[in-house]
């Protein structure tokens, strides 16, 4: 599958994606629905997965599921939440040493569900945790408390209306999310406050950051806000990101830390970054020469706003004082929309922009709280940060999803 759906990657030749789609068509046909809770066919989550095949569908009801971890060797699954959101809450319990749900089969869907106290001896016990082919999908989850949110990769990885707060086990080596694959999309989602850790780790070859809310908050601890330590084709668009006063490192954004084992490019555009850190630090750091787009951000707080990179810059805002020079509606309480009394530096001021390899750059959404979207109006010229001024209306239909055989 393709997520985005602008994903600019080349298909394979039109014969193979077509059969490659039959195959997963025909399991999808086939499929039963499994149903879980009190007075259903399963009482237990681990049961219902010993018994699905490929193409299934599992149906949990809303509740407690008090140590009942599992394992996923089927593929093609969707697991969903009905009802409300069930809680997969640890308990103490672990699945094979690795956490609450671990994916073994490919091709796997998760949505509504919380995952809460994975933690297991070695220090990585996840949420979910997944590192085999195909895809995987996480819709509207909740994870909180784990040692890992989610730990793996995929082929083509899409996380989106989720929300992460306070996983981490405060060694700086666990995260809200620790992700990988040739694929990573991460959009309209809500991750904070993680225990020391990162709020986004990613390894892809391809990273979507798309329309996000990343935060420290009043008492969050993590290091980065956003890690891509090996480099990759990165976009990080539209997203609101607020580093806090606790943050165990003085950067922000962080860009080919560890190695330069991707491809080098960076497009980081439309994006409101804030710097709660008084002793300062470097939004955005970039190690090496890779060629870097910094364009249309709004850089408010204490420190220098990039470092390192190739970098093509231009119409950014930066404010080094805690004046509120922007005019956010509420900095207190993490409100950074734009409002009326935003200066003409901001408010129409971003430039036009094109495709960067392939994927547009101009911003088409805006994050809603709570991990929802909405459409960013695009009439006239604009304005500068994740927000366009006087956008309203709340649309939280999901984006297509296509099939992408690359």
């Amino acid at each position: 599958m393709r997520f985005p759906t602008e994903n600019p990657l080349q298909s394979l030749a039109l014969g193979a994606a077509l059969a490659a789609a039959a195959v997963l068509f025909a399991a999808i046909g086939n499929a039963a629905t499994l149903q879980v809770g009190p007075g259903k066919t399963y009482s237990t989550v681990r049961a219902a997965a010993q018994a699905a095949q490929n193409g299934d569908v599992v149906l949990i009801d809303a509740g407690v599921y008090s140590g009942d971890v599992t394992s996923w060797n089927a593929s093609n699954l969707t697991v969903r939440g009905v009802g409300g959101r069930p809680h997969m809450r640890a308990n103490g319990a672990n699945e094979a040493g690795k956490g609450i749900w671990v994916v073994n089969g490919n091709n796997f869907t998760a949505e509504n569900i919380e995952f809460s106290g994975s933690t297991v001896p070695d220090g990585n016990g996840a949420g979910i945790r997944n590192d085999t082919s195909g895809y995987l999908v996480v819709r509207n989850c909740y994870f909180h408390d784990n040692q890992n949110g989610i730990l793996g990769g995929a082929d083509s990885m899409l996380i989106e209306y989720s929300i992460f707060d306070h996983n981490g086990s405060g060694d700086g080596r666990t995260h809200n999310m620790y992700i990988w694959g040739r694929s990573v999309t991460v959009r309209y989602t809500y991750s904070h406050r993680a225990n020391v850790g990162h709020n986004l780790k990613t390894r892809g070859q391809n990273n979507y950051i798309l329309y996000n809310r990343i935060m420290d908050e009043s008492d969050g601890t993590a290091s980065y806000s956003i890690d891509v330590p090996d480099c990759g084709r990165t976009y990080v668009i539209g997203n609101v990101i607020e580093q806090g006063p606790n943050s165990d490192n003085s950067g922000i954004i962080s860009y080919g830390a560890e190695s330069a084992t991707n491809t080098q490019e960076l497009y980081v555009v439309n994006n409101t970054i804030v710097n709660n850190r008084s002793a300062g630090g470097t939004f955005l750091q970039v190690v090496g020469s890779a060629p870097t787009t910094v364009r249309n951000n709004i850089f408010y707080g204490a420190g220098t706003p990039w470092s390192g990179g190739t970098v093509t810059a231009s119409n950014n805002y930066v404010e080094p004082a805690y004046n509120n020079s922007p005019r956010f509606a509420a900095t207190g309480s993490y409100d950074f929309h734009l409002t009326s009394a935003s200066p003409a530096s901001v408010l129409n001021a971003g430039v036009a922009l094109g495709l960067g390899s392939g994927f547009a750059l101009t911003p088409t959404d805006e994050y809603v709280y709570d991990a929802q979207r909405r459409s960013r109006p695009l009439a006239g010229v604009l304005d500068l940060g994740a927000f366009e001024y006087g956008s309203s209306g709340v649309d939280v239909t999901p984006p297509a999803a296509v099939l992408d055989m690359e």
